[in-house]
């Protein structure tokens, strides 16, 4: 069965951290560009971070740029996004998407992955 799950979600202060984990089944991760997006109350959902096939290409969204790093453990064929110095605008569901092709590269647009999670809330307050 062809699944993402991500978890790690939770409340938080401003300028704590969190981790997020996507644990991957019926996919080898380390074979396919992975992404990170949220959905803010309101907003559109946004891309923050990807990952393709080389550990060597990553993208971030300018807004979180020197807080949050993606990252992937291929024996756990998981997928985390490390989350610091968060801040309210930071609130909203992540989620964490695959594209099924074999690219070595990756986007933070929406079309480019085909399998998604559920998603985990993030909660950013004082």
């Amino acid at each position: 069965q062809l699944q993402l799950v991500e978890s790690g979600g939770g409340v938080v202060q401003p300028g704590g951290s969190l981790r997020l984990s996507c644990a991957a089944s019926g996919f080898t991760l380390r074979n396919h560009a992975i992404g990170w997006f949220r959905q803010a109350p309101g907003k559109e959902r946004e891309g923050v971070s990807c990952m393709g096939t080389s550990d060597g290409s990553t993208d971030y969204t300018d807004s979180v740029k020197g807080r949050f790093t993606i990252s992937r453990d291929n024996a756990e064929n998981t997928a985390y996004l490390q989350l610091n110095i968060l801040k309210p605008e930071d609130t909203g569901i992540y989620y964490c998407a695959l594209d099924r092709g074999y690219g070595s590269t990756c986007g933070r647009t929406m079309y480019e992955y085909d399998y998604w999670g559920q998603g985990t809330q993030v909660t950013v307050s004082s």
